[in-house]
C-alpha cells in the first residue's frame, strides 16, 4: 500500500505540468458535442476545409469521459482525469510486475521502468486510456496462463471498451496473437526457454481472441472503425512522417539510452544465467523495442512490456518483502506523506489557466473577437484544437485531426506551404483566407511578413494575427 501511494504521488508530480496538449481541446469539444446532442458524430463540423467530410469516431468513448470530467470540475476536473488514470496505470503496472516477480521491492523498480517510458505521453488524450487497457490485457493474459484459463474470457470485454476508446486496440489484438503463437513452442536453449501451454489453456485463449475480434465490430462505424489502424499505417504518409510523436526515436532522446539499457540488461541477466528468459518475453521485448525505435510514442508500450520482464529476472537478486517484518507506523507515515504530497502538488485553477495561456493563443483570440475579424481564417496547426473549443464560431482551416485533413487533401497542401514547397500566396488564396492566426516566430509568421498583401495587427509571445489588405482581399475573391 505504501508503494502504491508513492506511485500515485509520482503520477501527480509528473502530470501536474502537462496541461498543454493541443489535441486535448478538440477531444473535449467532441465530448461536449456528444453530451449535448446524444449522438456520436461521424462527420466533421468544426472546419471549413473538411466540413461534412466523414470521420471515424474511434475515440468517442474516451472523449465522453474527458468531457464528463470537465463538467464535474472544469479544468481541475480534467487534471483529476489525467492524474487519476496515470496513477491507476502505474499502480496496475506495479501489480503486473509483482505478478511476474512475486517480489514487492523489485516490482516497484519495474513500475518505475513503466513510469520512465510513459513520461513520453502523459496528457489529457484518449491514448492514455488505451495504455491503461493494455496493462489490463497483460494482467488478464498472465492470470490466464498461470492461475486459471477462465481469466482469458474477460478479454472480449476489454476489447469492447478499447475499440470505442482508441485505435490502438489493434496492438492489443496483435500482442494476444503473439502470446498464442508462442504458446505452441517447446524448447530450451541455454537461458532462453519455451514451455508449451496445455491444450485446454490454448483453446480457451484462442476462443477469447476470436471473441475479442468479433466484439470489435460493436462500434459506431462498423468495419471502417476496425480497419482504421491499418488505414493509418498504410495510407496516411503525412501523419506518420510529419507528426512528432510518430517520428522515429532520436538517439539524442534520453529515453533511447534508457531503452537500450533496459533491453540489454534483460538480455545480460539471461546470458549470465542469473535468470531464464522466456521465449514469448524475448519476442515481445524485441517487438516493443522495434516499435519504439520506429515511432517514439510506442515507448509507452515498451515500458509496459519490459518492466515486468526485468522485475521477474531481478527478483532473486533483491530481498523480498516480508509481511511479518512490516512496521505499521512507518508505512502509515509514508502513505500519509505521499497522499498529502499529491494533494498539495495538485495544480490550482490559477496554475492551470496559466498553463493554458502559455500554450494557446488566448490573448490573440480575445483580440480577434474584440476586433470582429471575419473569416475564413488560416490558423496554425497547433492552435486548431484550442480554437475548436474556445471559438467554434470561427471554423478552423486545420487542427490536430491529421487523419481527417489527409483524407480531405488539405494536409498535403498545408504541409507544402509551411515547408516553402509551393507559392507562399497560393495556399491562403486557395481558401480565400481573410486573416491568419499563427505561432509567433513560426515559419508561417516569417512567410506572411514577406508577403505585401498581409499586415500584422497583433503579436504576443504565443501568437500573431495578420489580416489581408483590402486590395489583396479583393483580388483573392476574384
Amino acid at each position: 500500500m505504501a508503494l502504491c501511494s508513492l506511485l500515485a504521488f509520482l503520477a501527480v508530480m509528473t502530470a501536474r505540468g502537462r496541461f498543454d496538449d493541443n489535441d486535448m481541446w478538440w477531444h473535449l469539444k467532441l465530448g461536449e458535442l456528444m453530451w449535448t446532442t446524444h449522438a456520436i458524430p461521424t462527420e466533421d463540423v468544426f472546419s471549413y476545409t473538411a466540413f461534412h467530410h466523414t470521420v471515424v469516431p474511434q475515440e468517442w468513448l474516451s472523449e465522453a469521459t474527458i468531457y464528463g470530467a470537465y463538467m464535474a470540475g472544469g479544468l481541475r476536473g480534467l487534471m483529476v482525469w489525467l492524474c487519476g488514470i496515470s496513477a491507476l496505470m502505474l499502480i496496475l503496472g506495479y501489480g503486473l510486475c509483482w505478478f511476474y516477480s512475486k517480489n514487492a521491492k523489485v516490482a516497484f523498480a519495474g513500475a518505475l521502468v513503466i513510469w520512465y517510458f510513459a513520461t513520453v505521453g502523459f496528457s489529457v488524450r484518449p491514448q492514455l486510456i488505451s495504455y491503461l487497457l493494455l496493462i489490463v490485457e497483460l494482467l488478464l493474459i498472465h492470470a490466464g496462463r498461470t492461475i486459471n484459463a477462465k481469466w482469458f474470457l474477460c478479454l472480449p470485454a476489454v476489447f469492447l471498451v478499447w475499440v470505442n476508446s482508441h485505435g490502438s486496440f489493434i496492438l492489443g489484438i496483435g500482442l494476444a496473437c503473439v502470446y498464442l503463437g508462442c504458446s505452441f513452442a517447446e524448447f530450451e536453449m541455454g537461458s532462453l526457454i519455451a514451455h508449451r501451454w496445455e491444450t485446454v489453456r490454448q483453446r480457451t485463449f484462442a476462443i477469447s481472441i476470436a471473441a475479442s475480434i468479433a466484439v470489435l465490430f460493436i462500434n459506431p462505424a462498423g468495419l471502417r472503425q476496425v480497419v482504421y489502424p491499418f488505414d493509418t499505417l498504410l495510407h496516411m504518409p503525412y501523419l506518420l512522417s510529419t507528426i512528432e510523436e510518430w517520428a522515429p526515436l532520436s538517439m539524442t532522446d534520453q529515453r533511447s539510452i534508457g531503452l537500450l539499457a533496459v533491453f540489454f540488461v534483460c538480455l545480460l541477466v539471461a546470458v549470465l544465467r542469473k535468470a531464464s528468459l522466456h521465449f514469448d518475453e524475448m519476442v515481445l521485448l524485441c517487438l516493443g523495442a522495434w516499435m519504439s525505435i520506429s515511432h517514439k510514442r510506442m515507448l509507452f508500450v515498451f515500458g509496459m512490456l519490459a518492466g515486468p520482464i526485468l522485475a521477474r529476472e531481478l527478483a532473486g537478486l533483491w530481498e523480498n518483502y516480508e509481511s511479518e517484518r512490516d512496521k505499521l507506523l512507518p508505512n502509515a507515515l509514508v502513505i500519509s506523506v505521499a497522499l498529502l504530497g499529491a494533494v498539495f502538488a495538485f495544480p490550482s485553477q490559477k496554475n492551470l489557466e496559466a498553463q493554458v495561456e502559455a500554450g494557446s493563443p488566448v490573448k490573440a483570440l480575445e483580440f480577434i473577437e474584440h476586433s470582429h475579424l471575419s473569416g475564413p481564417m488560416l490558423n496554425d496547426y497547433a492552435f486548431g484544437g484550442f480554437l475548436i473549443w474556445a471559438a467554434p464560431e470561427y471554423p478552423v482551416m486545420i487542427d490536430g485531426r491529421t487523419d481527417l485533413y489527409e483524407w480531405a487533401g488539405v494536409y498535403d497542401a498545408y504541409d507544402r506551404w509551411i515547408m516553402l514547397q509551393s507559392d507562399p500566396s497560393s495556399f491562403p488564396d486557395q481558401y480565400k483566407a481573410n486573416f491568419c492566426l499563427v505561432g509567433s516566430g513560426s515559419s508561417m509568421d516569417r512567410i506572411l511578413k514577406l508577403l505585401g498583401n498581409w499586415k500584422r495587427v497583433y503579436a504576443d509571445k504565443q501568437a500573431v494575427v495578420y489580416v489581408r489588405t483590402p486590395q489583396a482581399a479583393g483580388q483573392a475573391l476574384e
